[in-house]
């Protein structure tokens, strides 16, 4: 008897469905990247301002070193609490013009740490159904009533408010802000008209609105000027902040509650130090103005106009198509997940990384193609060629 033998055939399952992954091993930082020892343009990555490679966020994290040592060592509450987890802290919370903020060691911590801190079992959950998984886990795991709206459907939102609502203790809204495998915003002024209405919390998650989105980079709340909202912010410092971590920032009683009952801030390892400074370096960065998002924007139009140009068929409906986008993530949707794996690997053997996305991850097949600041205008008009050329031959 081998209790593990179902393993094999949960397997195999994966395989002919064409859902199996495997990791790529990825040289450096950067537009540009060796993929398994081959160099390619890349199109996958979240660092959007590109930031993960700059020299200032470097020198931060090794100056943190040599003063805090390479671990925190132990969890916040304990003996792992260091003076620049709260210069991170603070910044973020005023970046975000909240009164207070918590770093977490990482953005899925944060969220599964947040939900669960909330509600329970006496509580409604409503969520986007396109939400990222960690809003789901968490929700799982907090043990609420969940009910999902279809992706951004206002009008069923309010429809499961009005028959929900007035059963439940508390109810907690989710949704991404930026929607990670389409690039589309969440109706936020909407979203927030209704919370306001139902007696309900909101927990956005900026994880690829922060540093991309709004005046100053601070994200999806600031782009559509609810700022005044009582909301709960979460977001992420490994995308466009080039680091490690999460965040949560909002009101200073929700800050001080989640050190007190959140499970994945309270027993996990803190931040370490060397993390915490090229957070803190990138927030000061992106707050000081510098020209990494409008040339960020410039290069997600460029692609944009390329795509819209070169996806066009004049002779049959298109195979390939452009998902509506407000954000530096751009999808081209293809009919099956062979099509979708097919078009990624014959970009990458014109020396483009730009991944195949696929059930179940997400309902329908896509190119996913993440823009950065330091994209070179070439590199954008190599990927719209190459995917034109696929679309006419499709």
């Amino acid at each position: 008897m081998n209790p593990y033998a179902w393993i094999d055939d949960a397997l195999a399952t994966v395989h002919k469905a064409h859902w199996h992954r495997s990791v790529k091993t990825i040289g450096g930082p950067g537009p540009t990247v060796f993929l398994d020892g081959q160099e390619v343009i890349n199109f996958a990555s979240n660092d959007y301002l590109g930031l993960a490679g700059d020299a200032r966020l470097a020198e931060a994290a090794i100056a943190a070193i040599n003063t805090w040592g390479t671990g925190s060592t132990g969890s916040r509450l304990l003996s792992g609490h260091r003076a620049i987890h709260e210069q991170l802290e603070g910044a973020i919370a005023t970046w975000k013009q909240t009164e207070a903020a918590i770093v977490y060691s990482s953005g899925y911590l944060a969220n599964l740490g947040t939900i669960t801190a909330l509600v329970n079992r006496r509580d409604l959950i409503l969520a986007d159904t396109y939400n990222h998984a960690s809003l789901k886990n968490g929700a799982r795991l907090s043990g609420a009533t969940i009910h999902e709206f279809d992706h951004a459907d206002v009008d069923g939102l309010r429809t499961q408010l009005e028959t929900h609502r007035s059963h439940y203790r508390r109810c907690l809204l989710l949704t991404d802000s930026v929607f990670s495998m389409d690039g589309d915003l969440c109706r936020l002024p909407e979203l927030v008209a209704l919370v306001q209405a139902y007696d309900a919390m909101l927990l956005i998650d900026e994880a690829h609105g922060t540093g991309v989105l709004g005046k100053t980079g601070a994200g999806c709340v600031e782009y559509f000027g609810c700022r005044e909202a009582k909301l709960i912010q979460m977001g992420t410092l490994s995308k466009a902040l080039g680091s490690l971590g999460g965040y949560v920032a909002g009101s200073a009683a929700l800050i001080d509650y989640l050190r007190n009952r959140s499970t994945s801030w309270i027993y996990t390892t803190a931040l370490s130090p060397a993390d915490t400074a090229a957070a803190l370096a990138a927030v000061e960065i992106i707050r000081a103005g510098e020209g990494l998002r409008s040339q960020l924007w410039q290069r997600v139009t460029q692609l944009k106009q390329a795509l819209t140009i070169q996806l066009k068929t004049e002779d049959k409906p298109p195979a390939m198509r452009l998902l509506p986008s407000e954000s530096p993530i751009l999808c081209v949707q293809m009919p099956t997940p062979t099509a979708v794996l097919r078009a990624s690997q014959q970009l990458l053997n014109q020396g483009i990384f730009a991944p195949a996305i696929r059930p179940p991850t997400v309902p329908t097949s896509r190119i996913r193609i993440s823009v950065m600041a330091t994209h070179q205008p070439e590199q954008i008009d190599q990927l719209a060629l190459a995917l034109g050329e696929m679309a006419q031959h499709s």
